[in-house]
């Protein structure tokens, strides 16, 4: 028998759904009507109805726009495998940030390109208060105090072996790695950073992290932890950019980052690192992954943030060069796609290229 209760609709009632007390014809799984009194291709005939009924949007204030620091003056490398980007110089860097705050961006990721001369076994230079990051730090912040600094924190840069970890007989030792990497972490926010984002993906090291923080003073510094970090092979240009592609040589890092074929396992590791401490966390790569950039934000609901990796815009870079593809069009698409996902933010190396896009409308 029908469950009835009344809703006028002229002189009729409708029934309404027993579950969801909603009339029969917007319940859940039920058609909302039919053509031809439907047609949905209405709210598609302008562009301005398009943009009334726009589910989701994007916008420079969506981006982190990651750059590479480099040591001397005057400095502009570009990186081949990554058409458009470059090693800048920390004073060339400056000036890519305040084009960056001139275009609405508010933050930006900074990676170093460390001088293998620096480079050693265990990764010691990345606690100099004095290496390329920490004075690449300082300088923005001095120059653009109100740009948000994210940090990596992780050792690859400066070792030998390209290894995000100390490593000892083959292995990648966790806890000896988690003690450097907190006072690599505490040495980036006294120079400056706003936010510490540990991309190593060694276990406990939020918490400790936080802890080592919290017992200097940083309290308000925030943790950005790269939480379900998988172990891709679209990190190839973003190697090359940093200089760890030739140390890790045939190498991998499948003992720490995760299995590309899981995803319950990112849903432990993020619950992992809220309960740590973790302000934000991460899904990366990010075009791959939107499922898990989807069911991240559905059970958790806090800050998700998507990268939008080296690979995947190094691929949209070569088939738009060939003319295979429209790289303005695809490259909106793409990051339109990090937000339908249901991302907040979005580290993207085409920040700039997209805040000129959307500009122009």
């Amino acid at each position: 028998m029908a469950y009835w209760r009344t809703c006028r609709m002229g002189e009729k009632t409708m029934p309404r759904d027993r579950e969801t007390e909603l009339p029969r014809y917007a319940a859940p799984g039920r058609p909302l009507g039919a053509y031809p009194r439907l047609r949905a291709r209405r709210n598609r005939r302008a562009g301005w109805t398009r943009a009334l009924v726009a589910e989701s949007r994007l916008g420079p204030q969506d981006f982190i726009w990651p750059l590479f620091v480099v040591d001397g003056e005057g400095v502009s490398q570009p990186v081949p495998s990554m058409p458009g980007v470059c090693r800048w110089s920390v004073e060339l860097l400056v000036e890519r940030v305040r084009e960056a705050g001139d275009a609405g961006i508010p933050a930006v990721a900074l990676f170093p390109y460390v001088d293998p001369a620096l480079k050693t076994h265990d990764g010691e230079h990345a606690l100099d208060p004095e290496n390329v990051v920490c004075r690449a730090i300082r300088a923005v912040k001095a120059a653009a105090p109100e740009m948000g600094v994210v940090c990596d924190v992780a050792l690859d840069p400066f070792t030998t072996h390209g290894q995000d970890g100390i490593v000892r007989d083959g292995q990648i030792l966790n806890d000896e790695t988690v003690h450097v990497l907190c006072e690599q972490a505490r040495v980036q926010v006294e120079a400056g950073c706003d936010v510490i984002a540990p991309s190593d993906m060694m276990d406990g090291r939020v918490g400790a992290i936080r802890d080592t923080l919290d017992a200097a003073g940083h309290e308000d510094a925030s943790i950005l932890a790269y939480s379900a970090k998988y172990a891709s092979a679209f990190y190839g240009p973003f190697r090359d950019a940093v200089g760890s592609a030739g140390a890790l040589g045939a190498a991998d890092k499948k003992t720490y980052q995760m299995d590309p074929a899981n995803t319950e396992e990112a849903l432990r590791e993020i619950a992992a690192d809220l309960a740590e401490g973790a302000d934000m966390v991460m899904v990366k790569p990010g075009l791959p992954y939107l499922d898990v950039i989807r069911r991240v934000k559905e059970r958790f609901g806090v800050p998700t943030v998507a990268y939008n990796v080296s690979g995947e815009y190094s691929m949209l870079k070569a088939a738009g060069g060939r003319g295979w593809l429209d790289y303005d069009l695809v490259l909106l698409e793409s990051l339109m796609a990090f937000k339908r996902a249901g991302a907040d933010a979005i580290l993207t190396y085409a920040a700039m290229e997209a805040c000129e896009l959307l500009a122009e409308g």
